[in-house]
């Protein structure tokens, strides 16, 4: 691996062992804000995996996500525990069910045609968890009680205590990150790149994209459906917003300011909308113009996106070559 590669990734590493060792020094309220961002960049990454490096811009992100959730929050009894090791991998193959669903369907189109149909199905899944009593309506499910993780007797760690969730949740996010990494150096990884860069040369050369297309969209389902069962836990309830449009549009934004092709740049993105998001909602800085915060919001990303087209990403890049 060459030299470049090592001083890309040496400030992953740094950031994985500052959230592993954040606990132990940040109170509550900030280690409930660093789950929420390493959730969000497990989505962000699932989504980077399509737009970033397929190529495929997807507005239908957030069906995978809220499918999972709700499929974990059915899945568990109000009172009893289930199992965490068969209620992951069975919400993560809701939302790949789905997607392979949607995507060889709409990997039949492209650019707008693709955008807008996996839009019109992400609403599908958004009317029918708001407009019948399945999904709980407009109030959504509570989910009492997190699932078990016992394992034949053993119980290695516990989400219901302590930072179980939070440490599942880094080691999570730490296998995403290391999957997508590993995947995208490999002949997949390197037939993906050439979809993105040209299509037409690729199915030229013998490649057959449609499959490379469809194994990139149900994976990257699967990871989004990941984040959604970790959202569920760590909110306690599911409700329709988690499907919603809006919820895919906010993905996009947060890839696209971390920096598009990079997947540092999906995790930086997550944290830095986070942030702002965070920073506009505050009454103590803004008054009450932390009701209106969307705008702010949108203003200062559109500043970030006109100065800094390579994203967040572009500016650490610059500074290691300085």
């Amino acid at each position: 691996m060459s030299r470049d590669f090592w001083w890309k990734l040496a400030p992953v590493l740094l950031a994985f062992a500052l959230l592993t060792a954040f606990p132990m020094v940040g109170s509550s309220f900030y280690v409930d804000q660093a789950l929420k961002v390493m959730i969000l960049a497990i989505f962000a990454l699932s989504l980077e995996l399509l737009v970033g490096q397929t190529g495929l811009i997807c507005f239908g992100q957030a069906a995978f996500f809220g499918i999972s959730a709700y499929t974990v929050a059915l899945l568990t009894p109000q009172a009893e525990a289930v199992s965490l090791w068969w209620v992951l991998p069975v919400s993560m193959l809701a939302a790949g069910a789905f997607a392979l669903v949607v995507g060889a369907l709409s990997l039949r189109t492209e650019g707008v045609y693709f955008i807008m149909i996996t839009l019109a199905f992400a609403q599908m899944a958004y009317f029918v968890f708001h407009d019948t009593s399945f999904g709980g309506g407009s109030d959504g499910i509570y989910l009492y009680v997190k699932p078990d993780a016992s394992l034949f007797g053993w119980k290695p760690f516990d989400l219901e205590a302590g930072h179980g969730l939070y440490f599942f949740a880094l080691a999570c996010l730490v296998g995403t990150f290391g999957l997508l990494a590993v995947m995208l150096r490999s002949r997949y990884g390197r037939a993906l790149a050439g979809i993105k860069a040209n299509e037409q040369r690729m199915r030229a050369a013998g490649f057959s994209t449609y499959p490379y297309k469809l194994g990139a969209f149900v994976l990257s389902a699967m990871l989004a459906g990941l984040a959604g069962f970790l959202w569920a836990l760590k909110d306690g309830v599911v409700n329709p917003e988690m499907v919603s449009w809006h919820q895919s549009g906010a993905l996009l934004i947060m890839i696209i300011l971390g920096g598009l092709g990079h997947l540092r740049g999906a995790m930086l993105g997550a944290l830095a909308f986070t942030l702002l998001q965070e920073l506009f909602q505050s009454q103590a800085i803004f008054g009450d113009l932390a009701k209106h915060w969307q705008l702010p919001l949108g203003l200062t990303i559109i500043v970030c996106v006109a100065t800094m087209p390579k994203g967040l990403v572009g500016l650490l890049d610059r500074k290691e070559h300085a």
